[in-house]
């Protein structure tokens, strides 16, 4: 008996469950899998006028020579169902993950940054694709996690992603296409049986179906078993909480992945990382990292690298470093008081008032803010002496990443804060306004990695 035909009624239940979201956004490549999604959307949306407010997110890699007609196209698709369009451009550097993972990576890390909280993100996988990663991980020696497959909902960002297809043979969506006149976009690289994807798709699945035509539903019931399985060591392995740097950066305790077995710590950093809305690498670039946390000695700094976060080790933690941009605080700057400034790789800084301890400043008065080049000192309230500024990070137990984004206010050569972390005793500091005087204090909003809990 053959499945019966895809429409937007079928996806009822998946949707009323998010219909209380703020906006749903559907990430669209213009492929006919995410070109049938934004319809069976669009149709669901116009047919209960109460539904979020629907947008498409395309993110263009540049990979291939046809990238900016396919952002074209969808962008004019988007037109025709009268659905805003949203597009954003990425650099794709493969790294040592290789250019295919590099670009999922960028993709999943754009859908992170535009999914706000109470918000959700819907794509386009299928029940073939959910069979694909099955086989694809088991070649690659995934355990019970990976081979759990790609669950029908998770955390992204400060938001969901929900996958409503993934029940769904892609014979369906292609009926569907087909139906209703759909024109989609047909990237070549998917004729390449070089990749591990297609080769699978193209070559050992055809002959796995003509032997078991029932093939996708089986694998797809043992991927779900093995879901069931990784639910119940997640129980017995609850995630670890996340603890903060001295500068707010999110991390795991190391003592957590070190009191437990090898396989069982690797359980729970996917997890720690699941709930931030990260992927996990392969198991054997986990398995190495949670190795050199064992051997490596408290000094050490081993790095967990992949295209989208890094993690690395500060004393008895593994941090989420901020997230990766050219570097805006290798040249002084001016500040005037009142002003605030985003500065790539540090984050927002400003002036703003206070009522006490703060430095008395005028109007329009141009103070000079630059970073730690070595030499600098300080005498923090509260202290009897100046301090080197080095001392001073080292003592607070500021990662070694921030130490040169540590934005130093000057006037008139003289130091008179160091971020938001001391005031200095200078000329400028006031315990309370006199009269007539404005005080003013640095602001520091770091941009942080992901979330954590």
């Amino acid at each position: 008996m053959s499945d019966p035909l895809l429409d937007s009624a079928r996806l009822d239940s998946a949707l009323r469950e998010h219909a209380g979201a703020s906006h749903w956004y559907v990430g669209f490549s213009g492929g006919l899998d995410s070109t049938v999604l934004l319809h069976l959307l669009q149709r669901w949306c116009s047919n209960h006028p109460g539904a979020p407010p629907l947008a498409a997110v395309h993110v263009n890699h540049g990979l291939h020579s046809s990238a900016d007609d396919w952002a074209v196209h969808c962008e004019w698709l988007c037109r025709m169902l009268q659905v805003p369009f949203q597009r954003f451009d990425i650099e794709v550097e493969p790294g040592g993950q290789g250019l295919e993972a590099a670009a999922r990576s960028g993709r999943y890390q754009v859908f992170g940054e535009v999914v706000g909280e109470g918000e959700v993100l819907f794509l386009a996988h299928h029940l073939d694709d959910q069979v694909e990663t099955f086989f694809l991980r088991l070649l690659r020696g995934a355990g019970v996690q990976g081979l759990a497959g790609m669950p029908e909902q998770r955390g992204l960002g400060q938001g969901r992603l929900v996958r409503p297809l993934l029940a769904t043979p892609r014979s369906q969506l292609e009926a569907y296409a087909h139906q209703h006149g759909l024109d989609a976009v047909e990237d070549p690289s998917n004729q390449d049986t070089d990749l591990d994807r297609n080769f699978l798709r193209a070559e050992l699945l055809p002959l796995l179906e003509s032997r078991w035509p029932g093939y996708r539903r089986t694998v797809a019931r043992a991927s779900e078993h093995m879901a069931g399985t990784a639910r119940t060591l997640r129980q017995a392995l609850p995630v670890p909480q996340t603890v903060r740097s001295a500068l707010g950066d999110p991390g795991v305790a190391v003592q957590e992945l070190l009191s437990v077995p090898a396989e069982a710590a690797a359980i729970k950093l996917r997890g720690w990382l699941a709930a931030a809305g990260l992927l996990a690498p392969d198991q054997a670039t986990l398995d190495e990292f949670l190795r050199q946390l064992r051997e490596a000695g408290a000094e050490a700094r081993p790095r967990l690298t992949c295209s989208a976060f890094t993690l690395q080790r500060f004393g008895e933690a593994a941090y989420l470093l901020p997230p990766a941009s050219e570097a805006a605080y290798d040249q002084p700057m001016e500040l005037l008081p009142g002003e605030r400034y985003d500065i790539p790789g540090v984050g927002q800084v400003g002036l703003e008032r206070c009522e006490a301890d703060g430095l008395a400043l005028e109007t329009g008065e141009r103070l000079g803010l630059d970073w730690r080049s070595g030499g600098e000192r300080c005498q923090p309230l509260g202290r009897s002496r100046s301090t080197s500024l080095k001392k001073l990070l080292q003592e607070a137990q500021v990662p070694p990443w921030w130490r040169d984004r540590v934005p130093l206010l000057w006037l008139d050569g003289e130091l008179l804060a160091v971020g938001d972390l001391w005031l200095c005793r200078s000329a400028r500091y006031r315990e309370r306004a006199a009269r007539g005087e404005v005080l003013w204090r640095l602001t520091w909003q770091r941009n942080l990695g992901a979330p954590g809990d």
